[in-house]
C-alpha cells in the first residue's frame, strides 16, 4: 500500500488467533441453526461492539470435528483492538492472540504453510511402521493428489500440492501450503489403515499457522524506541512508521507546505499521520 492510501483510511486488520475443540461445532462456515466456528466468533464480535468492514477471512477452514491448536480468523475494523480489552465469554472458541496488521489484507494467500497433525488411536493402525513409513515418502512432495479428496475436490482446477508427511511419536504430521476437501483424512486412511477412505475428523488438529514473510512484514507493533514533540504514540512495521497525533496538533507535526513532516520523514522514512 502507498503512503497516501494509508493516511486516508480508518482502517487496520486484525488477526486473531484462536483454539477450539472440532467435536463441540458442527461446521466452520456459518449455518442457519447450526453451531460454527465463524457464528461463535460473529458472537464475540457482537458481544465486544465491534464492527467490521466485509467479512471474516480464516488462515485455514477446518471439517466438521476437526479442531485446531492455531487457527486465524481476520477482520478489518476502525476500532483499536487489543487482547487484554476483549471479552470471551465462550466457552468453546479460546481467542489467545491479537496481532494487528496493514489493512485490507488477502489473508489465505498470505499463508505459507499449514500443519496438520493426525493422531488416530494405536490400536486401530492396521499399517506397520514399515509400511507407514513408506507411504509417507510416497506422499512427500509435489504431485496430483486428486486420488485423495471428494468428488467437489477433483473437480477443482488445480489438483498439483506440495506438502511432506512424516509419522512421529503415534501421530501423522502434514505439511503444505493448501490442501484439498478431506485430503488429509483420506491420506491419513491410506497410511495408517490401507484404505482411501476419509478416517474421523476428530483425530484431526490443525496445529500451527506458518506466515510468509510478506505477511510477518505486515504486522505492525508499538516503537517505544522514539520520541518526537506532539506524537503520543508511534507503531510500525518493517516498511512504516505511525504516528498518532492530536487533531488539534496535527498542523503543527505536518508544519508549514510539509515542511516538518518532510524532516521528520527524512529522518525516519516512511512516516503516516494518523489523528486520535
Amino acid at each position: 500500500m502507498e503512503i497516501r492510501d494509508l493516511e486516508k483510511t480508518g482502517y487496520f486488520g486484525y488477526l486473531f488467533f484462536i483454539r477450539y475443540d472440532g467435536t463441540k461445532f458442527d461446521s466452520f462456515d456459518e449455518n442457519k441453526d447450526k453451531t460454527s466456528v465463524k457464528g461463535e466468533f460473529k458472537k464475540l464480535l457482537d458481544e465486544n461492539n465491534i464492527s467490521y468492514y466485509k467479512g471474516i477471512q480464516q488462515a485455514g477452514r477446518t471439517d466438521k470435528d476437526v479442531s485446531a491448536e492455531e487457527n486465524i480468523l481476520y477482520i478489518n475494523t476502525k476500532q483499536e483492538l487489543k487482547l487484554e480489552n476483549f471479552r470471551n465469554s465462550s466457552v468453546i472458541l479460546e481467542i489467545f492472540d491479537i496481532k494487528k496488521t496493514l489493512p485490507y489484507l488477502e489473508l489465505p494467500k498470505l499463508i505459507e504453510k499449514r500443519h496438520y497433525i493426525y493422531r488416530y488411536p494405536k490400536d486401530r493402525i492396521k499399517s506397520s511402521i514399515e509400511e507407514i513409513d513408506k507411504k509417507c515418502r510416497e506422499l512427500s512432495g509435489k504431485h496430483d493428489v486428486s486420488a485423495f479428496t471428494t468428488k467437489k475436490g477433483r473437480e477443482l482446477k488445480e489438483k498439483i500440492r506440495e506438502l511432506a508427511v512424516y509419522y512421529e511419536n503415534q501421530e501423522l504430521h502434514f505439511t503444505g501450503s493448501s490442501f484439498m476437501p478431506q485430503q488429509v483424512r483420506i491420506m491419513s486412511g491410506y497410511i495408517l489403515t490401507g484404505k482411501k477412505q476419509p478416517l474421523e475428523g476428530r483425530y484431526l488438529t490443525l496445529e500451527k499457522i506458518i506466515f510468509s514473510q510478506e505477511l510477518e512484514d505486515m504486522i505492525i507493533f508499538e516503537d517505544n524506541a522514539i520520541s518526537e514533540i506532539n506524537i503520543e504514540k508511534i507503531e510500525r512495521n518493517r516498511e512504516f512508521l505511525f504516528f498518532y497525533v492530536k487533531k488539534s496538533k496535527k498542523g503543527e507535526v505536518i508544519g508549514n507546505k510539509g515542511k516538518n513532516i518532510k524532516k521528520l520523514r527524512g529522518k525516519y522514512g516512511k512516516i503516516i499521520i494518523k489523528e486520535i
